[in-house]
């Protein structure tokens, strides 16, 4: 696994109760995965000597998340089998190429209107014809709400554009949404599995709760399922992909995809019969997906290491609670932002179930 985050970190457990062993190869000592993985290797994900070292002993590599250089991925295949390959991840890395790349082969599900911004002389044009509001998107590494800029005048948009270095960026028009929502996508050896559709809620850019199911009709379920195999089939994919969407009141827009597991997927580890990382290390062995079928309606959310402020909070009442799975991911220091671990509450009223969530989390964070 390239990467030691809190996603390597379930990865490497779900592999390891199938009886594999897993190496880790990240730069940080103390990551996350590195306190369950049976080798780490600590090295820079660039680092030829390293990755040709975990090509030589692993019979299949995946990555864990997007800001693995493509380049490296390649060098990696040449060795052993990785999954999903460099083709994918290059596309993932780009707003642009995965937004054109959805508009070729899911037309059912547009991409946000857009516009590509390479230099300050084009926003003009393409705030007056996206605006009135829009947001200024950096090409490439931006996640979690990073990268981004709300903007109404040109004034704004090129004082976001300098703040951004000059990159390339993408200007998305901003939407009126109704919901935002996800599927998780797991393909094989001649087989593809859906998830059920995700609701996602974001604060401050970064997903703070998940409900699944997503409370949408039928014919909104299937049109986002089949958009994210379409996706999948054109890719040829091998592994687990997570694809966002918005729904709104003039229809369902693509937003982003992840070649990897997502964070809105992590309620599969306690209300599915399989998990998105056991899917993950089922496609590494060679294996056809499982069963996703969801068995409970499940809330996740998110901790974040705000709730820090006063030194770690008291699990207790998350603990005591038959009804919630708690998730720590170890790590070491907590900063506003970062997400140190997440908590599901599962029961068959999905509305309960909510308003369990938000109550728990609102203790935590008093």
């Amino acid at each position: 696994m390239l990467g030691g985050g809190q996603l390597g970190l379930m990865f490497a457990e779900a592999a390891q109760r199938m009886g594999c062993r897993v190496s880790v190869l990240a730069p940080d000592p103390q990551c996350p995965a590195a306190a369950v993985a049976d080798e780490h290797l600590i090295a820079e994900y660039d680092d030829v000597q390293a990755l040709e070292s975990l090509g030589a002993r692993c019979d299949a590599a995946s990555y864990e998340f997007e800001a693995v250089p493509a380049a490296s991925v390649q060098r990696l295949e040449s060795r052993t089998p990785v999954y999903p390959d460099a083709r994918a991840l290059a596309i993932a890395q780009s707003r642009l190429a995965e937004k054109r790349f959805a508009d070729a082969h899911a037309p059912a599900t547009p991409p946000t209107p857009h516009a590509s911004i390479t230099n300050a002389a084009q926003l003009a044009e393409a705030l007056q014809r996206l605006g009135p509001l829009c947001i200024l998107k950096t090409d490439q590494l931006g996640y979690d709400g990073k990268g981004q800029t709300r903007v109404r005048t040109v004034a704004e948009a090129e004082q976001a554009f300098a703040a951004h270095d000059g990159r390339p960026c993408v200007l998305e028009r901003a939407l009126e949404l109704e919901s935002e929502v996800s599927v998780i996508v797991a393909c094989g050896p001649q087989r593809c599995v859906t998830y059920p559709v995700a609701e996602n809620e974001h604060r401050d850019g970064i997903l703070h709760r998940t409900c699944a199911p997503a409370r949408i009709d039928a014919k909104m379920r299937r049109t986002v399922q089949d958009s994210a195999r379409s996706l999948a089939q054109a890719l040829d994919y091998h592994g687990v992909l997570a694809v966002e969407y918005f729904l709104t009141a003039d229809g369902i827009y693509f937003n982003e995809m992840a070649p990897r597991p997502h964070n809105s997927g992590h309620y599969t580890l306690d209300a599915c019969r399989i998990s998105q990382f056991e899917q993950q290390a089922r496609i590494l062995c060679g294996l056809p997906p499982g069963d996703p079928a969801q068995h409970t309606p499940a809330v996740m959310v998110n901790l974040l290491g705000g709730l820090w402020r006063d030194g770690e909070p008291d699990w207790a009442m998350l603990r005591e609670d038959p009804a919630v799975r708690l998730h720590l991911y170890g790590k070491r220091q907590a900063r506003p932002g970062r997400k140190m671990g997440h908590f599901c509450v599962l029961d068959a009223d999905l509305s309960i179930a909510r308003m369990r969530a938000d109550e728990l989390y609102a203790r935590l964070a008093a």
